[in-house]
């Protein structure tokens, strides 16, 4: 059985990390297998939107531990990264959605910081104790989490590995939404089915790339007024500018036409 699961249907791809015996504890197989799909689905103009779930009743338990006190060895080459998933899912063009079903620790937590949109179980353990296991946050975390809460709550999750539930996690800015466990992968779908219709693809991606890139480069108010208005004459006069309104003005369903690789430009900032 595969490490990781993928089906899609509907221009949703749902990616289910699937390890159940271990609670899809990570591993380095599993990493690999998520970038290369993140990158086949990113180039895929029939998939318009990406759910990352876990088989229940967990979403990651995190490094996979058993090795036990060799868990953390010292690398025996030079190919290890603290950030297993390449590319990152805020390097993709399509909307990533996290629905964190059950418990995520360590890495099952700081993979799904990477996702655009994260909704979480209201009673599950979620944690960043890498500093509790003699190791430091990974995959980007330190980039990530005080990009969502700020650099003092950051630094209060980030240095004392504390857990918290799904609750506390909303409250903080680290998700979204918190729902009951069986709740929470037909709410991500709910949300993907939305974009999946309503939302022009191509928008989308120019709006998630201008909104990491701003975090990543650090834009000025000004540079982002430059790009956004760039970003409109790129879009202004198409068809599917002209079939979002007239979508809206007759009640229906949009049929968007832009494909995101087929129709893809280089951002004015690149």
């Amino acid at each position: 059985m595969s490490d990781v699961l993928v089906e899609i249907a509907d221009k949703i791809a749902l990616l289910t990390l699937n390890r159940p015996e271990r609670r899809n504890a990570f591993s380095g197989a599993m990493g690999r297998m998520l970038g290369d799909y993140y990158r086949e689905l990113d180039a895929d103009d029939d998939v318009r939107v990406i759910v990352l779930t876990g088989t229940p009743p967990a979403f990651c338990a995190g490094a996979d531990l058993s090795a036990g006190r060799e868990t953390f060895a010292a690398p025996l080459g030079d190919d290890f990264t603290a950030s297993p998933v390449d590319p990152p899912a805020f390097d993709l063009r399509k909307p990533v959605i996290a629905a964190m079903n059950g418990h995520a620790i360590g890495i099952g937590f700081t993979i799904a910081m990477q996702a655009d949109i994260r909704i979480v179980a209201d009673e599950a353990k979620y944690a960043i104790p890498q500093v509790r296991r003699g190791v430091v946050p990974d995959a980007m975390s330190h980039w990530t989490v005080p990009r969502a809460v700020g650099m003092a709550a950051a630094a209060e999750i980030l240095l004392t590995g504390r857990a918290f539930d799904g609750r506390e996690a909303v409250r903080s800015g680290l998700a979204s939404r918190s729902l009951p466990a069986e709740e929470v992968l037909p709410a991500a779908l709910e949300v993907a089915r939305d974009i999946a219709t309503n939302v022009a693809p191509m928008s989308a991606a120019l709006s998630k790339r201008l909104l990491w890139d701003t975090a990543r480069y650090g834009f000025t108010p000004q540079q982002v007024a430059a790009y956004e208005t760039e970003l409109h004459h790129r879009v202004m006069g198409t068809a599917d500018a002209s079939e979002g309104v007239r979508a809206f003005l007759e009640h229906r369903d949009p049929e968007w036409v832009a494909g995101v690789s087929s129709d893809w430009k280089d951002l004015p900032w690149n």
